[in-house]
């Protein structure tokens, strides 16, 4: 897909997120960052999350994210890249409550406490993906530099009702966050002229994602 030119005013605003998303990719994925504080990897996390949701609004970057969705990548990746991703965002600022990511829960009663919002509007769609008869998708990451690889799964939440949805049930925070943060610079990186060749490779199997009536 054709970069396009951002004007003056999202080059200032980008060049803020972007700066400051990098030097948050280049701490989450270290190796050091789970040595630290469960609250202050919580807050950095929360941060990541923020940055990119907010680069989201960028409609070169939405674009992108719509072209994957028809198809480009696989097409869970573009619901993984967008909805999922969103989805944490919005439930980590819509209830600044919890202190690290083990702690986050959400369930039907929470989600629509004030309205009916895009958190309940995503809970309900992953409901309804279903890969090989469940809601779970396998994933490897490879680690360039230190040639090792690493499998986890994303749980898309089977049932939504009243009963409590963990955060760390649907994506872990040791390789899944690894994961995130590889795949958000993937989608960033492609408005960024000469990219830095990405050290965290995405690797899985070409889901194609089954909805129930």
């Amino acid at each position: 897909m054709e970069k396009s030119l951002p004007n003056d005013k999202e080059l200032e605003v980008l060049t803020l997120f972007y700066n400051r998303f990098y030097d948050l990719y280049e701490e989450i994925t270290n190796d050091n960052f789970f040595k630290e504080n469960a609250q202050l990897r919580f807050f950095k996390l929360r941060e990541a999350f923020s940055i990119y949701k907010e680069l989201l609004s960028y409609e070169p970057i939405k674009s992108y994210l719509e072209w994957m969705k028809r198809g480009g990548r696989p097409p869970l990746e573009g619901i993984i890249a967008d909805g999922l991703f969103s989805f944490i965002r919005n439930l980590l600022l819509h209830f600044p409550i919890f202190k690290t990511w083990d702690e986050v829960y959400v369930n039907k009663n929470l989600a629509t406490w004030s309205k009916k919002g895009q958190i309940d509007k995503f809970l309900h769609k992953c409901t309804q993906i279903k890969i090989d008869g469940s809601g779970i998708l396998q994933y490897r990451i490879w680690e360039v530099k230190k040639e090792k690889m690493t499998y986890f799964s994303i749980h898309f939440p089977e049932v939504y009702n009243q009963n409590d949805i963990y955060l760390k049930d649907i994506i872990s925070e040791d390789a899944g966050m690894k994961f995130c943060m590889a795949l958000m610079r993937e989608v960033l990186d492609t408005q960024v002229e000469n990219a830095d060749e990405p050290d965290i490779k995405i690797m899985s199997q070409v889901y194609m994602p089954i909805k129930t009536k």
